[in-house]
């Protein structure tokens, strides 16, 4: 197997992770020196050809190929056996409606948020679980860590360049979890988007930081639902996002699975309460313009349509909290897709 890769000496193991500080390739954390047996190992997992482009990133004229993919997947601590979800999640990233440059560049500061359905979910050992969002599973860690390093080192999302985030959050360092499909109220979310569920899919969404709330005091859906969509209401830049992702955990979806409630009442639900009058936003000033008294009965939505919330089951399964992850964009930004992940 050819690699095109320059190649950089060092003098030892140390040596060889100072070399990357130096030259600015990594996420500010060490990385794993990528020699060209891992580097290979990570292609022959992927069934992958070095200089296979994967992706074409139209706003920078950068070709992602599948060697360069690959180095990074080495140096972000991946396993060989992870590159085909890292392979599927860069090309998501170059479909028009994700729409690379305008999360990777706004000052929002969005991350790219990755949720892995299917059998191979399972087989990678990817958190669904306790601890959802947070450090301990190296399969979470480091395929999300793997996509922010092939956005900084091969398309140059590189913070104070390309990447203008004013604030940034923690998922911009990872932000990949798991949907927990056998203790979910509802079909996989993967099979929402036309797959069957057991293909092996990732998607993706440009997100702002996750938002915990917590509700201990209903014993119904409409409650639970009325706690999320109050806090939805006050978050930051309400009135203006996409999409939104919300993520029941274990009691939570044990309440919706009790009152049969499917998805889609999940999404009606919470697009009719989650809406703003026109005048609340002007006060908060979130929207632009003179108060009308009008505006006090004129409806706000906080996205276009019910579909525009994806609804997922994951997270422990004891406790009270659920948690919602506002999109990036507005009207015309970014949305989430979806790839099937393809193993050789």
């Amino acid at each position: 197997m050819e690699l095109a890769s320059r190649r950089h000496m060092a003098p030892d193991i140390s040596g060889a992770i100072e070399l990357c500080y130096t030259n600015g390739w990594t996420d500010g954390l060490p990385v794993v020196p990528p020699t060209a047996d891992r580097v290979e190992a990570m292609l022959k997992a992927g069934g992958l050809e070095p200089k296979e482009q994967l992706a074409y990133i139209e706003n920078r004229q950068v070709t992602v190929t599948a060697e360069k993919v690959a180095v990074n997947a080495v140096m972000a601590g991946c396993k060989p056996e992870y590159m085909p979800v890292i392979a599927a999640t860069v090309q998501a990233l170059a479909d028009p409606l994700y729409g690379y440059h305008g999360p990777a560049t706004s000052t929002s500061g969005s991350a790219v948020f990755m949720v892995v359905n299917g059998p191979i979910a399972r087989e990678l050992d990817i958190n669904c679980g306790h601890n959802l969002f947070a450090p301990g599973w190296r399969a979470n860690a480091t395929m999300g860590r793997a996509i922010r390093l092939v956005m900084r080192n091969v398309i140059g999302s590189i913070p104070g360049e390309l990447d203008q985030s004013c604030l940034g959050h923690g998922g911009k360092y990872s932000f990949c979890i798991a949907e927990n499909e056998a203790q979910s109220p509802w079909p996989a979310f993967h099979t929402t988007r036309g797959f069957k569920a057991e293909q092996n899919v990732v998607t993706i969404f440009a997100a702002l930081a996750p938002h915990q709330f917590s509700n201990r005091l209903s014993a119904d859906p409409e409650g639970v639902l009325d706690t999320a969509c109050a806090h939805m209401k006050i978050s930051a830049g309400a009135g203006r996002q996409q999409q939104h992702v919300i993520v029941f955990g274990g009691e939570h979806s044990v309440i919706f699975e009790r009152a049969g409630w499917s998805r889609e009442q999940v999404q009606q639900y919470c697009f009719e309460h989650s809406q703003s009058t026109v005048a609340e936003l002007k006060r908060a000033h979130v929207i632009p313009g003179d108060l009308e008294p009008a505006d006090e009965h004129t409806m706000f939505p906080l996205v276009q349509t019910p579909t525009d919330f994806l609804v997922i089951s994951a997270g422990g399964q004891a406790g009270v909290q659920s948690a919602f992850i506002p999109g990036w964009g507005s009207k015309n930004g970014s949305q989430s897709v979806s790839r099937e992940i393809r193993r050789p």
